[in-house]
């Protein structure tokens, strides 16, 4: 490794500490950052797309913090790296019954990445109820 190549540093901002309650920071100043990747929607699919678990909002919670695990993965790289999310729910009262799974998958690597939750009609297929967007950086 080249000995100019520094490890990224991340610096929460949080002007008001609410945020922390919920497992995410309000931003975070990211240095000396090598590569960047943006990962598209991420759902509770399998290897072929084939949407599964309709109805079970913990179930698509979890796969799709699988799936994007595995393109990180593929990037070589880990949810310690997720420096940005944006979470889609067809049930947003639902899913915050469920975002401990996120906490428990970000707390392993004492991450809180900013993110922004939003409620929408409905996602691409009709049984997703769940889609998590990542960046992440090294």
């Amino acid at each position: 490794m080249n000995e100019d190549v520094k490890t990224m540093k991340r610096t929460a901002v949080n002007p008001w500490p609410w945020s922390l309650n919920y497992g995410y920071n309000q931003a975070e100043i990211i240095d000396r950052s090598a590569r960047c990747l943006v990962c598209s929607g991420q759902t509770s699919v399998d290897g072929e797309g084939n949407p599964q678990h309709a109805g079970d909002m913990r179930n698509q919670i979890a796969l799709s913090l699988d799936n994007l695990e595995t393109v990180l993965n593929a990037a070589e790289m880990t949810f310690s790296n997720v420096i940005r999310l944006s979470l889609y729910t067809t049930d947003v009262d639902d899913a915050m019954k469920h975002l401990d799974l996120l906490g428990s998958r970000f707390g392993r690597f004492g991450v809180t990445p900013p993110m922004t939750l939003l409620g929408v009609t409905r996602l691409a297929l009709p049984p997703l109820m769940f889609e998590i967007e990542a960046t992440a950086a090294d």
